[in-house]
């Protein structure tokens, strides 16, 4: 017999199939050991030695695993081709040397897809273990643990309300933090454009004024209203020809297929999808056999994989020039790319449609690019016309473009973000034009602008800069973006990541005491080393000793300061951010309150804050993460109710932020939704207006009202309540909506229905029951369920760190002990009657 171990029971069920009656196929559901999560697991100064350990939910599989290769003549160690499915197969290898089960013949297979052709392929081609990839392995995961446990309790002690760091999270989040920074300090500048509308056969098209008196027009050079007026004056009064037309035939090539950071973009962009979710997905996708593996940097294809693509696309397009001559061969441009695997693709070409849901969503996007890729360049006409007017010192610009051939593009555009103040717009038709021409002037408007801040990082813009700095790997970034969210150091709006108090904080922190380790030179140069260990030209414990003798003097200075030295140090640094210049020229650390004390930044029991320096009889504090104090910090005035005249502040207090108008028992109060994104006066005004009426119900005649209470925004009506969906709604939904939405409520059940509880999590489908495996939040605790089995998490698993290998195990040896017993306890015997008393 021979045994074949894979990660997960998905993979070994279709590998099983294509083997043969010769093989067992078993599952280690991912990775079965680690470093303890406890002080001394590396040990520097015994060589980096490492313990360790074996994951408490592994017990039973490892044990499956060992009796199975005791009756074993050859072991074939199949998990994924990178560097985990290297370490996960010496993991396995190790286990079993050290409980003597071993076989003999130990041997490592690869496959980039889970296809009979790939398996069986593989399965003649074996190779022994990567030690060069092991060491790589080992290095990050030491590199890891020693970052991550010397500076946690440094953290601790020295910066209240942290909770960790880690090499590239630590980085992500400056990234994050920076572009917050960049939003404060980004000033709206107000510039206007001016644009006739013009008609010229029948066709209407708009011209923009470029030229202006002789001088070219740049995106500020109309400052304000009156130059605007006199620009759109001079419009108006002119009479314009056509002076020139430039038509310019260009060429649009496809993009290369999918790497796992530009899937993870595109998926953001178009689909909606979190880094991890799409992961998930695809991983599920790969299991199944439908795509190659989607951990990879490479953006080439197999020979045979090209060669399929194009039959493909010669037989959807048999008439027209969509097959180019040539196949196309891609080179990636991403700093640091190993390029070890094929690209993501379809291992099927002739499947344009597989799964269903969220997998056939994915599979359909991976399909259209990869098969584009290989697809001929799309023609586009791109036409520029210039008008000018008698004088010749005022000129018009009009531009559009055709697609004279898609090309490519009958099949796959990719979205593309809009940069900030791009206000043009090229993609319009023009009518055809001549020189000479006069078209026809239909009016002459101008427009308001202001100049817009650069927007806020989304899951996909993040990947692509950490993707482009060389910072992580394309199998890092989702779960280095979850553990920012895990640890709440940011939160998303809108798809969009808002720096948290908490993590602004740690990011300045770690500037101002360890700059070289949240650079981001240093930690690409880390990965390049990293890289070089797993090609063999770097040893993984000289890289470890080269960073542990900068790293560990460093921390051990930084946990002898004083908290107090701390504190005044980032005080000291985030001077420009907290206390930046006032307008009026006065003294930025003056408190508002007492008029005399010195703001400065102080440490507490629950984060920093700004505080007066009069304390305690001066009890004027703000948060941290409003810089300058008067923005929104606590007693911040956001302006004036323009009804009744009453100031309205932001204030801060027991269960969160909250407004306030008015002082004492008459003062009026509403918390602050955390779904609004930025708070202002108009927000301030709605929240403290609320109920909202709505109007008579047309068949009761009693009044609808929209709020929002203790679980969230709500309807109400007569005594009963219906969910909306969000904070937007309470203020926008109508009268019709909202007896739809009352009548389902209560079509529901009434009073005794409960809304379906969201799950905490999805996993995909379960390998054996083919159920939906969810993580939910349960009266007794979390538990993971199928639909079928219910199986509630062990005491010392964290929720958040759930895999889907680990709620298969558990549902799976739930499943096993089968339902529990009905009846409980058994019922105590009946007391026996005493007889009764003789007369």
């Amino acid at each position: 017999m021979q045994l074949v171990i894979v990660e997960s029971p998905a993979k070994a069920k279709t590998i099983e199939k294509y083997l043969g009656k010769d093989f067992k196929v078993l599952a280690s559901y991912g990775h079965v050991r680690d470093l303890p999560p406890k002080d001394g697991s590396v040990r520097p100064d015994e060589g980096f030695a490492m313990d360790w350990e074996l994951y408490g939910d592994k017990q039973a599989r490892v044990k499956a695993i060992a009796d199975a290769a005791k009756g074993a003549d050859r072991l074939i160690l199949a998990t994924d081709p990178d560097r985990e499915g290297e370490a996960i197969s010496w993991h396995v290898r190790e286990l079993l040397a050290k409980r003597r089960a071993l076989p003999k013949d130990v041997q490592r297979v690869t496959f980039n897809a889970i296809t009979r052709d790939a398996v069986t392929t593989a399965m003649a081609h074996p190779r022994e273990l990567d030690q060069d990839l092991i060491d790589a392995y080992l290095a990050r995961r030491a590199l890891d643990y020693l970052f991550g446990f010397t500076l946690s309790p440094v953290l601790w002690r020295k910066l209240p309300g942290a909770k960790s760091a880690g090499r590239v999270q630590s980085v992500a989040l400056r990234l994050i933090c920076q572009r917050e920074h960049e939003i404060e300090l980004f000033r709206p500048q107000e510039y206007w454009s001016v644009s006739a509308r013009l008609e010229q056969g029948g066709t209407p098209f708009v011209a923009r004024l470029v030229k202006f008196e002789g001088e070219k027009l740049e995106k500020l050079s109309l400052g304000d209203k009156g130059s605007a007026d006199r620009a759109k004056a001079a419009v108006e009064a002119g009479a314009f020809r056509v002076e020139e037309v430039d038509v310019r035939p260009t060429r649009r090539n496809p993009w290369p297929p999918f790497t796992t950071s530009t899937l993870q973009m595109e998926a953001a962009r178009k689909l909606g999808f979190s880094a991890s979710h799409t992961m998930r997905v695809a991983q599920t996708l790969y299991e199944a056999g439908a795509i190659t593996y989607m951990r990879t940097d490479g953006v080439q294809m197999d020979p045979s994989a090209i060669s399929a693509a194009r039959v493909a696309i010669s037989e959807r397009y048999k008439s027209g020039h969509y097959l180019p001559e040539k196949p196309r061969h891609y080179e990636t441009k991403a700093k640091n790319a190993q390029e070890a695997h094929e690209a993501i693709r379809p291992t099927d070409f002739g499947k344009d449609h597989f799964g269903s849901g969220d997998e056939a969503r994915l599979y359909e996007l991976i399909w259209k690019r990869a098969i584009s890729s290989q697809m001929a360049s799309a023609s586009i006409e791109r036409t520029s016309v210039t008008l000018r007017d008698g004088t010749g010192k005022n000129e018009l610009r009009a531009t559009g473009q055709v697609v004279k051939f898609p090309g490519f593009l009958a099949v796959y555009d990719e979205t593309l973000d809009q940069k900030p103040g791009d206000d043009e717009d090229d993609s319009g038709l023009l009518p055809p034009l001549a020189k000479g021409d006069m078209p026809a002037k239909q009016g002459v408007d101008a427009s308001q602008h202001f100049t817009q801040p650069p927007p806020r990082y989304s899951e996909a813009t993040l990947v692509k800069r950490l993707e482009e700095l060389g910072i992580g790997r394309p199998s890092t970034y989702a779960a280095t973006i979850q553990v920012l969210k895990d640890r709440n150091y940011v939160r998303t709006e809108k798809n969009r990541f808002f720096a948290e108090e908490s993590g602004r904080l740690l990011t300045a922190f770690l500037e101002r005491f360890f700059p070289r380790y949240v650079a981001y030179d240093f930690t690409a140069e880390m990965e390049d080393e990293l890289d070089d260990v797993s090609g063999g030209r770097m040893e993984w414990k000289a890289l470890l000793e080269a960073f542990w003798k900068d790293f560990k003097p460093k921390s051990d200075e930084v946990m002898e300061r004083k908290p107090s030295e701390v504190t005044e140090a980032l005080d000291e640094f985030l001077s420009d951010f907290l206390f930046p210049p006032a307008e009026d020229g006065s003294d930025p650390r003056k408190c508002p309150q007492c008029g005399d004390g010195r703001l400065s930044l102080r440490g507490g029991r629950f984060g920093a804050f700004v505080a007066c320096s009069n304390y305690p009889e001066c009890k004027f504090t703000r948060k941290f993460a409003q810089p300058g104090g008067a923005a929104a910090g606590e007693g911040a005035e956001l302006g004036k109710h323009p009804e009744t005249g009453e100031p309205i502040s932001r204030k801060v207090g027991r269960f969160g932020p909250y407004i306030e108008m008015g002082s004492g028992k008459e003062a009026k109060r509403a918390n602050i939704p955390k779904d609004i994104g930025e708070l202002d006066l108009d927000w301030a005004v709605k929240l403290l207006g609320l109920p909202r009426r709505i109007g008579p119900h047309p068949e009761t005649g009693e009044e609808i009202t929209a709020s929002i209470g203790r679980y969230g925004p709500y309807l109400a009506h007569g005594g009963k309540y219906a969910k909306l969906r969000g904070t937007a709604e309470v203020f926008e939904i109508g009268m019709n909506a909202a007896v739809v939405r009352l009548a389902e409520a209560a079509n529901g059940g009434g009073r005794g229905a409960r809304t379906p509880a969201e799950p905490l999590k999805t996993f995909g489908p379960h390998p054996e029951s083919g159920g939906e495996m969810k993580l939910m939040a349960g009266r007794y605790g979390p538990y993971v369920t199928d639909g079928t089995t219910n199986a509630t998490l062990p005491r010392d698993r964290k929720p958040e760190d759930l895999t889907a290998e680990e709620a298969i195990v558990l549902i799976t040896e739930k499943a096993a002990k089968g339902p529990a017993k009905k009846g409980g306890r058994k019922k105590a015997p009946a007391k026996k009657k005493a007889p009764a008393k003789k007369k």
